[in-house]
């Protein structure tokens, strides 16, 4: 069965983090998606060494250019860039994450190829924007988590910011707001018959993400100050615990009832559900309940905890949260040739999504691709001679 986006054209012009992430979610929904890499990175057929069979023998690992096509197109040359713009001219829409103004000086700005293509959507991902200040200067996830003000609330008393890895700058505030503007757009196109720019910037998308704490600080209920704030780990009853054997469990009770129940489970009095609220005990009753964790382990409080109204969950690696019964139970892993990966989501009743085809090579696609779309095979190779594209060599043997 399709995904609800079939039929649905993309071009990827390849790059990293973000962007190849709201491209393999389109593709998991069924896009088609074509990623054009640079003729650099292309490996030609016959001319591998041990180090390119290893690395190639390792590309199904780059799981975040799984299910989708690749051609290397040299956009430095004039011909490599009509060549593209060719297979722009067909095509739903164009995925853009290099530095504001460098498509403009490769001849694949926005203003020609919706010119060239009036019902494209040009969905560009960039850190800071298309404009600002910081507009043309270099950052990473950590630079806009930081400016957007999600870092700060991310540190305890005395401590310092903790990212939680890339998760909120790129993937987050990057990808997934990339995807929805995509959504939206082609949506719009529906009714107006016109594309449109995307400028779906990490900064932003971090600073919505913030959008519940805004409020909560408007209505005094959050603090600046570390140590006050339930959801920043403050509290007892929302919580990380170590356990007897070294491991960790979660505890998320903040409605009083749920935090009732844990705490009968825990074999403790009324008086810490009384003082639930009152901030200035929960440093002794976050201290009480990790003395309590630390007599059992983490499988044992799993087996008392698990199934209860107490709000709790083990903190699993990620070698064993695909193990979880929950979780294998909704299909939330897969595993593509022999490649334990989350699967694509949300799910659909009529039109599921899927983990598409291992990553391919790049360039791996380049003539396949030419060919289809139009490309007689004449102007195929001229463009090989003239080094304005380039073929890959053959996919890697399965492991």
């Amino acid at each position: 069965m399709a995904g609800p986006l079939e039929g649905v054209s993309i071009v990827e012009l390849q790059g990293r983090g973000p962007g190849p992430f709201g491209a393999m979610l389109l593709a998991d929904l069924g896009a088609d998606v074509i990623r054009i890499a640079r003729p650099e990175d292309v490996v030609p057929v016959g001319e591998e060494n041990d180090v390119d069979r290893m690395v190639r023998g390792h590309r199904k690992l780059d799981l975040l250019a799984r299910g989708r096509r690749s051609m290397a197109i040299d956009l430095k040359q004039p011909r490599g860039v009509e060549t593209a713009l060719r297979l722009i001219d067909a095509s739903d829409v164009l995925l853009e994450g290099y530095r504001p103004g460098v498509a403009e000086r490769l001849g694949l700005g926005p203003d020609l190829c919706l010119e060239r293509n009036p019902r494209l959507v040009y969905a560009r991902i960039t850190g800071w924007g298309q404009g600002g200040p910081y507009a043309q200067t270099p950052g990473h996830d950590i630079n806009y988590v930081a400016l957007a003000g999600a870092l700060d609330p991310l540190r305890r008393a005395g401590m310092a910011p903790a990212p939680p890895l890339n998760l909120l700058g790129d993937f987050g505030g990057g990808g997934m707001l990339l995807v929805v503007g995509v959504l939206s757009a082609l949506f719009e196109r529906s009714t107006s018959g016109r594309g449109q720019v995307v400028d779906a910037a990490m900064v932003d998308g971090v600073a919505l993400l913030m959008t519940l704490f805004h409020g909560m600080r408007a209505e005094g209920l959050w603090s600046d100050e570390p140590g006050t704030n339930i959801l920043g780990l403050d509290a007892p009853f929302y919580n990380t615990y170590e356990t007897a054997d070294g491991g960790y469990i979660t505890i998320g009770c903040g409605e009083p009832q749920f935090y009732a129940v844990l705490l009968e489970h825990l074999g403790l009095g009324d008086e810490l559900l009384r003082r639930q609220n009152d901030s200035s005990a929960w440093a002794q009753d976050i201290e009480l309940l990790a003395s309590v964790f630390m007599t059992k382990t983490r499988d044992e409080w799993c087996e008392l905890l698990e199934g209860t109204d107490s709000c709790f969950a083990p903190v699993l690696t990620m070698a064993e949260a695909p193990r979880h019964p929950h979780l294998v139970a909704r299909g939330t892993f897969v595993e593509v040739d022999g490649v334990v990966q989350p699967a694509a989501a949300p799910r659909f009743s009529r039109t599921p999504g899927a983990a598409g085809m291992l990553p391919a090579a790049a360039g791996e696609h380049t003539t396949e691709i030419l060919l289809e779309r139009g490309f007689s095979p004449g102007e195929v190779r001229a463009l090989l001679d003239a080094g304005a594209i380039r073929q890959g060599g053959e996919p890697a043997e399965s492991a």
